[in-house]
């Protein structure tokens, strides 16, 4: 079995069409859905289990309360592991990620052991931005870039698969960060370790309903473990990393 993991907090609006639109693609057709729920208040979870195809191939894992990004990720993984699944692909709950693109990540794990949605290679955009935000999304991948010594030009990317393996050599249930800097600590533990990753251009369209998760916690979060990380990396040294792009 082959997974995609959703995780959501209030994307009742948005979660029955993203799970639609997977189910649509015949080459996805492998794939169970496995939805991440933090007891959203608005009835996603009963949205999920509404879907017709909720206990085939649309699983719900539902959990107490809002506990964060990376805290969902990490039960996901971890139930992952536990069903022995094969390839593990994440993506966002509000449209933001693109299904359709889903087989080009997976196809990229022919010969990587992670492939990232960027937005930043070439071929990848962003549609339905302000150049305010892309501002601050481009400053940001810059700094985490600088700090941490990272190659890959979207660290804070969260459309990304995983080779089972590569998941249990990351150790993902030992991560520590639990809002959006998840993502870029996966990102770093990969190249540290010396997994292949490997950047696939992506479109990322502005969400179209429901509310941003995004806070100025978050922010500070990822500030000060990025820091915190780049210290380590000075103490313990660091492993050659394996990045590169593939062309859209």
């Amino acid at each position: 079995m082959d997974l995609i993991v959703i995780p959501t907090y209030d994307e009742a609006s948005t979660i029955g069409s993203l799970l639609d639109r997977i189910q649509a693609i015949r080459a996805l057709d492998r794939f169970h859905v496995l939805v991440v729920d933090d007891a959203s208040p608005d009835g996603t979870a009963d949205a999920v289990r509404a879907h017709p195809s909720y206990g085939d191939r649309v699983l719900l894992l539902e959990r107490g309360g809002k506990e964060g990004l990376g805290a969902a990720y990490r039960a996901a993984f971890a139930w992952a592991q536990r069903h022995e699944v094969g390839v593990v692909v994440q993506m966002d709950a509000d449209g933001s990620h693109q299904p359709e693109t889903v087989p080009a990540l997976v196809a990229a794990l022919e010969d990587s052991d992670v492939a990232i949605g960027s937005r930043y290679v070439p071929g990848g955009r962003t549609v339905d931005w302000s150049w305010q935000r892309r501002l601050v999304s481009r400053v940001g991948n810059a700094y985490v870039r600088l700090v941490l010594g990272l190659p890959v030009h979207d660290c804070t990317a969260g459309f990304r698969a995983y080779r089972a393996e590569a998941l249990m050599v990351l150790a993902a249930g030992e991560t520590e960060a639990d809002g959006y800097s998840f993502q870029i600590e996966t990102t770093w533990r990969a190249t540290r370790l010396g997994l292949r990753v490997v950047e696939v251009p992506i479109t990322f369209v502005e969400r179209q309903a429901g509310a941003s998760k995004m806070t100025s916690a978050i922010v500070r979060e990822a500030l000060w473990r990025v820091l915190v990380w780049r210290f380590r990396r000075g103490r313990a040294g660091a492993l050659v990393p394996t990045v590169r792009g593939i062309a859209a």
